[in-house]
């Protein structure tokens, strides 16, 4: 039971020694907010296909579904029979483009020495030329299978896919081994954080909306900003409601595509409300209250400080001459302590029920109480603790 008295103590004593901030009341403009249902989307261009470049087989996989990739980071890689061939005829073709060089080089000798005919040489430069052409279109196609021709010296039958751009694997929609054809799709590339709030408005406030309208969404016990980028010229069939897209620009954990999310859009009418910090707030009886300083409270403090003063002044001429106070001040310096504790043991704060108007990210417009009227703006939980405390005190004393 000591035990028990004392942590009760304790707490109390905690209470009393943390600091409550105190702000008054202002007036503060909002712009009206309306209470939505959104749903998390993503636009088509915001995923990049992964296709295959030719006929093949999937012999490996880089990444699994749900890995980040950098741009140009692997994802796959095909075995292509007709990759094969390709580069065998590559290889062929140049070893022939580099044979037919020498002979027209070694015919145009020819032909300066009055040997051969320049009809003789022209035909041979124009099938020079054919098979450069050849080889030429061949070298790019390899290249754009991330192949450097370059660097070829015997047949190769296997090329690497890439990532065009930095994103979330979203799906491999191909197995390991798998056999695929050309322009196959087999994975999937979502940019990162290429999300959307897509909100559904009331019809009522179509001359309302504007694009760069702020609207909110809370995750995870946060407050994450979008803002409208697009307002969409049709109605949604079924809602019979305005359509909005507004991006999510900041990075935000566990976001599903498809899930629906409460939202709150602001709309700037620019009207002005007696306010209060949003932390001011707190749930007391089934109320919205906001607590404030008890006025006699302020009254007994400046009293008390007033006499406090003056005591202190006749103290200091009824002290002796070795600098010793008397015993009369003594005794009157425990009662004043004493007065002090037990104005101390009663809550110097009071509930005021208040009425939400309107609200903004930071304050809420209230009605209940007064301009300038001091408020507490912070920690109200320690405030409402003390003030129950104080309440069950009450009732256990009879």
């Amino acid at each position: 039971m000591h035990k028990i008295l004392l942590i009760s103590l304790s707490f109390i004593i905690g209470l009393y020694a943390i600091e409550i901030p105190i702000e008054k009341v202002q007036i503060h403009e909002f712009g009206k907010s309306i209470e939505l249902n959104s749903k998390i989307v993503q636009l088509s261009s915001a995923k990049q296909s992964i296709m295959t470049l030719l006929d093949g087989q999937i012999t490996e996989y880089y990444v699994k579904e749900g890995e980040t990739v950098n741009k140009g980071q692997k994802i796959a890689l095909i075995e292509s029979i007709e990759l094969s061939k390709m580069s065998a005829e590559y290889l062929s073709l140049k070893n022939q483009y580099l044979s037919m060089n020498k002979t027209y080089e070694a015919n145009k000798q020819l032909y300066d020495k009055g040997i051969i005919s320049l009809e003789a040489l022209n035909r041979i430069n124009i099938e020079n030329n054919e098979m450069l052409a050849k080889l030429e279109t061949l070298t790019s196609q390899l290249e754009t299978l991330g192949i450097e021709t370059k660097n070829i010296s015997n047949t190769t039958s296997k090329y690497i896919l890439r990532a065009h751009n930095a994103g979330r694997i979203g799906t491999l929609l191909k197995g390991k081994h798998a056999t695929v054809s050309k322009d196959t799709e087999i994975a999937t590339v979502v940019k990162e954080q290429a999300f959307y709030l897509k909100s559904y408005i009331p019809l009522s406030y179509a001359n309302d909306l504007k694009v760069g309208q702020k609207i909110t969404i809370t995750h995870n016990n946060k407050t994450f900003a979008t803002y409208i980028d697009k307002i969409l010229p049709e109605l949604d069939e079924t809602t019979q409601r305005i359509i909005v897209l507004s991006s999510i620009n900041e990075p935000i954990d566990g976001l599903f595509i498809n899930s629906y999310i409460n939202s709150t859009l602001y709309i700037n009418t620019d009207k002005k409300y007696l306010a209060v910090k949003k932390t001011a707030l707190t749930f007391l009886n089934n109320e919205w209250v906001v607590f404030v300083p008890k006025q006699e409270a302020h009254e007994e403090k400046a009293k008390s400080s007033k006499e406090h003063n003056d005591e202190h002044d006749k103290e200091d001429k009824h002290e002796d001459k070795d600098g010793h106070k008397d015993e009369h001040n003594d005794e009157h310096n425990d009662e004043h302590k004493k007065e002090g504790d037990s104005h101390e043991e009663e809550p110097q704060y009071e509930a005021r029920d208040v009425k939400i108007v309107n609200q903004d990210d930071s304050y809420v417009a209230i009605e209940g109480l007064n301009i300038n009227e001091e408020y507490v703006s912070d920690k109200t939980y320690y405030v409402k603790s003390l003030v129950l405390k104080s309440s069950m005190g009450d009732g256990h004393g009879h």
